[in-house]
């Protein structure tokens, strides 16, 4: 996951999610490593934009930038189908947990459609916005679930009791969808509304599913010891593009597998990967280094659009920024954004005309996550 908000926005794998989806959860601490993928992180102090600021000369593909939420930690944003609406997960009204909310597309009042319980992660329209879907841990306790235990170091939670839920786009006829021990999140839709992917624990390990838009016929796609997450399909269906950390034979993996016993995972280390919608012919997309996630391609499916912070100019890894890469092979990384802060989670509206995006700029105290849309110039 949500994908899926580090105080100051992280979501989740989310990481959680880095669900992005982005991050599964949105642990809320000042102290982040260098490395690890939180979309809340304070703003850089050298080159980008100062606090305050919501353009830079450099983001040549964004025009029109227009902010839609104000304060707090707001992130994962995506689009409906018609490209009138957006649903994200976010803090508003003073929750103390990521909760899921839809505004629409210019702006306006935020709509609670979660249950207000629970933490949630990595919501997704359906294309025809006659449904919604989102991760949420509301079943297993009401509260919110406890932080993840830093004495491990800096790692995300990968609470067991997220379940995939589906309910109208109001919040109403709320039922579960993909339910099983362990954690299941990180769930998106192909652009045709057939099939459903998402990260599952159901066999172990942190891998990708695939099923069908009702929940039947479970198939899981990648075996590789490790995280897979993360997932969206190209516009036509036949890829799928995921963020990755494979850890190496030896004292690596056996770190990883340790943590994942405790639910717990170190997302300092992720790269992309491609793969066929069947799961076949599975190839690492980025070499990279440090923290890429939250992938989606470009409308016509020849690029990605990723997060990454790499080029963190303090080194600290706190910098994240927008790039974009061949999605046949990787190469052509050309960087987006330039904000000095955090820019994550991009996905393209439905008509790909505009980008919706989760960015630290223009953040009236230091570390706020707000919505963006722009016009997208190729």
């Amino acid at each position: 996951m949500r994908k899926g908000l580090v105080l100051f926005a992280l979501f989740t794998i989310f990481t959680l999610g880095l669900a992005s989806c982005g991050s599964p959860e949105t642990p809320k601490t000042t102290d982040t490593p260098a490395n690890s993928p939180t979309p809340g992180a304070s703003p850089s102090a050298g080159g980008g934009l100062e606090v305050g600021g919501i353009t830079h000369p450099d983001e040549k593909h964004l025009t029109n930038i227009k902010q839609l939420t104000f304060g707090g930690e707001n992130a994962e944003a995506y689009w409906s189908g018609d490209g009138k609406q957006i649903i994200l997960q976010s803090t508003h009204g003073d929750y103390k947990c990521d909760q899921i909310f839809t505004i629409s597309a210019d702006g306006g009042e935020m709509k609670l459609v979660s249950t207000g319980k629970g933490r949630t992660t990595c919501s997704y329209f359906f294309p025809d916005g006659k449904k919604i879907l989102f991760g949420s841990t509301h079943a297993g306790k009401p509260d919110c679930p406890p932080p993840p235990d830093m004495s491990q170091g800096y790692v995300w939670a990968i609470y067991p009791d997220y379940d995939i839920y589906i309910a109208n786009p109001d919040g109403s006829d709320l039922k579960p969808l993909a339910k099983s021990p362990g954690y299941d999140a990180e769930a998106t839709i192909s652009r045709d509304g057939k099939k459903i992917i998402f990260t599952s624990t159901r066999d172990g390990d942190l891998d990708l599913y695939v099923m069908n838009a009702d929940g039947s016929n479970v198939k899981r796609l990648t075996d590789t010891p490790g995280y897979d997450g993360g997932a969206f399909f190209s516009p036509d269906g036949s890829q799928i593009v995921y963020r990755a950390y494979h850890p190496a034979e030896g004292e690596e993996l056996k770190e990883y597998q340790e943590l994942l016993k405790k639910n717990l995972v170190r997302p300092s280390k992720m790269e992309l990967f491609i793969m066929d919608a069947d799961g076949s012919n599975q190839r690492q997309l980025t070499t990279i280094g440090k923290a890429n996630f939250c992938p989606f391609f470009t409308p016509d499916g020849h690029k990605v659009i990723f997060a990454s912070n790499h080029a963190d100019v303090e080194g600290k890894g706190r910098n994240f920024d927008l790039f974009m890469v061949s999605a046949e092979d990787g190469s052509n990384l050309e960087r987006i954004t330039y904000s000095g802060g955090f820019d994550g989670f991009p996905m393209f509206s439905p008509d790909g005309k505009k980008l919706v995006w989760a960015s630290n700029r223009n953040g009236k105290a230091r570390g706020e996550t707000n919505v963006f849309v722009a016009d997208w110039v190729d």
